[in-house]
């Protein structure tokens, strides 16, 4: 097929906001440059994230309407589970209402003050939840992870070598050992699945229990398929359902590759452990049969692990960021490569090398897109894991770089087009760019409500 079209019709629309660039100045002011906290109602093309964004379908919708919202042994919760087993093989499915609920559930129950959690790259929520119950989140991508350019295609890896020393240097001390599929931070770049039975035989070996973080698990069985050796001509699902088997168990949320605006779950293979979860969810998300969740989410997420399976729409999903990317980098945008599964990272470090980390060259760069034409993104550099020190130095993240992360099923390739015609003006004038200086910084999370003050008048005159 030439054509890689949208292998669905549209039968519902939603009005996009437009605005001055007057206007988008004044917003910016009043939210203290900090794209998370400009009202959507003020944003044309909003790629901040792909969480809990998506278009859902008719199947979902007609689904929630047939839910059961019993408070206890909820039919909805029956046929959930049922799909959640079905897709993962284990046991134990615990509802959450989003990701970082599950995340934190787990970490509660494992993880004590002192104890280390090794991954490929943490995103920030998982980071925040090791961190907030005392624990020490490590990063372990491989080396090609660290090299936005090279077209190495599993840069969500883990360094095999790397992990068997951490192992055993920190035994007794890991709490357990995760891998984000696809690897957010570094780009949304996936996992292998050769990758993946090696790190699963290594937490084996060294006793450590092995949970995947699976909020975009079709996108990384997708690359797997795509990608790597051996595995063309297996299916999508085949290839997941081998991944979660390699697991001791999976934080999800649904919001991403499950397609729906709410919801997510943990999944566990130890008995004793799952009764600990749900003890700890009943005091703060609610009864296990519903975890957090009306029963209408609980019926969409079910649909929607189904639906993110169908290989026309992965196929699609995956061109649309190859697109992106690809146009970006026709622009002189220095982009992540290859494209990762939801988004395209734009390489702030190379696009603007005249601003240092300290001043956060991402946020210049999410700020210029926002004002020129409207359009949100996500900073993923040292706003988000960067960290000043008592000694008055900046410890800079390992890479700056500004997500573009796509909602599922809501725009379309014209959307994509004016994108990058604003991305291009932005390029056009990269030198007038400067950074920012964080005036407010909260403990945890500061991408969330940190505020900004530019460096002199750049961002009236740009």
């Amino acid at each position: 097929m030439g054509v890689i079209f949208e292998p669905f019709k549209i039968k519902s629309v939603e009005p996009i906001p437009f605005t001055t660039r007057a206007e988008r100045l004044q917003f910016l002011d009043d939210a203290g440059f900090n794209l998370f906290q400009v009202s959507a109602t003020e944003v044309t093309f909003d790629l901040l994230t792909d969480s809990g964004t998506a278009a859902m379908s008719d199947a979902q919708w007609a689904a929630m309407m047939t839910s059961d919202e019993s408070y206890a042994g909820s039919r909805s919760f029956a046929t959930f589970q049922r799909t959640v087993r079905a897709l993962t093989g284990i046991e134990h499915v615990i509802p959450t209402h989003q990701g970082r609920a599950a995340e934190r559930i787990l970490f509660a129950c494992t993880v004590k003050p002192g104890m280390r959690v090794p991954s490929n790259n943490h995103f920030d929520t998982t980071r925040a939840n090791i961190e907030y119950v005392g624990g020490i989140a490590d990063d372990l991508v491989c080396e090609e992870g660290h090299d936005t350019r090279s077209d190495y295609p599993f840069k969500g890896n883990i360094d095999l070598a790397k992990l068997e020393r951490y192992l055993t240097e920190h035994a007794g001390k890991v709490a357990l050992g995760m891998i984000t599929i696809t690897n957010n931070t570094g780009g949304g770049q996936p996992v292998s699945l050769a990758n993946l039975r090696a790190v699963s035989e290594i937490y084996r070996r060294h006793g450590v229990r092995f949970v995947i973080d699976a909020c975009r698990f079709a996108e990384n069985a997708w690359m797997i398929r795509q990608r790597e050796p051996g595995q063309g001509a297996r299916s999508a699902e085949d290839i997941a359902k081998e991944c979660f088997s390699l697991s001791d168990g999976c934080t999800m949320s649904g919001k991403k590759d499950a397609l729906v605006n709410l919801g997510g779950f943990l999944a566990l293979r130890d008995p004793v452990l799952a009764r600990d979860a749900k003890n700890l969810l009943i005091l703060t998300e609610g009864f296990p049969t519903y975890g957090g969740c009306a029963a209408r989410d609980l019926e969409a997420m079910a649909v929607g692990l189904r639906e993110v399976l169908d290989e026309r729409y992965l196929e699609y999903r995956h061109a649309t960021i190859e697109y992106l990317a690809a146009g970006l980098e026709k622009l002189g945008i220095p982009t992540v490569r290859p494209a990762g599964g939801h988004a395209v990272f734009i390489d702030a470090k190379e696009f603007l090398p005249h601003i240092p980390a300290a001043r956060f060259p991402g946020q210049a760069m999410a700020v210029a897109l926002y004002l020129q034409g409207g359009i949100r993104t996500c900073e993923i550099g040292s706003v988000m894991f960067g960290k000043p020190q008592p000694d008055g130095s900046f410890h800079a993240a390992a890479l700056e770089l500004v997500r573009l992360a796509m909602p599922r099923r809501r725009y379309t390739q014209s959307h994509v087009d004016r994108i990058l015609e604003i991305a291009g003006e932005v390029a056009e004038r990269k030198d007038r760019l400067h950074g920012f200086e964080m005036t407010e910084r909260p403990p945890h999370l500061p991408h969330f409500t940190a505020k900004f003050r530019a460096e002199g008048d750049w961002v009236r005159s740009f």
